[in-house]
């Protein structure tokens, strides 16, 4: 998630990526995204274990903020909201 092209970004993990993105758009919940005004999904990956995706999330956590601009600019250049491609 993140609120312009190259700013903030958030990582995260969920078991619902529909819901956990409204939840974002709408402030629902208190936090890193509702604090930063993060409600734009530019990036994400799909796997079929929670165990597999905790992983990945703390690989990218864990990572420079290089990587994951790269990872944001090959899978979406533009960095659309990628929202209304999920629901």
């Amino acid at each position: 998630m993140t609120n312009t092209e190259n700013g903030t970004l958030y990582t995260g993990v969920t078991n619902d990526l529909v819901r956990r993105v409204y939840e974002h758009k709408n402030k629902l919940i208190d936090g890193f995204t509702k604090k930063y005004d993060l409600t734009k999904l530019v990036y994400y990956e799909i796997y079929d274990d929670i165990e597999t995706a905790i992983i990945r999330e703390k690989q990218l956590k864990g990572g420079s903020r290089k990587r994951k601009l790269d990872l944001i600019n090959k899978f979406n250049k533009q960095w659309e909201d990628l929202y209304e491609k999920i629901i």
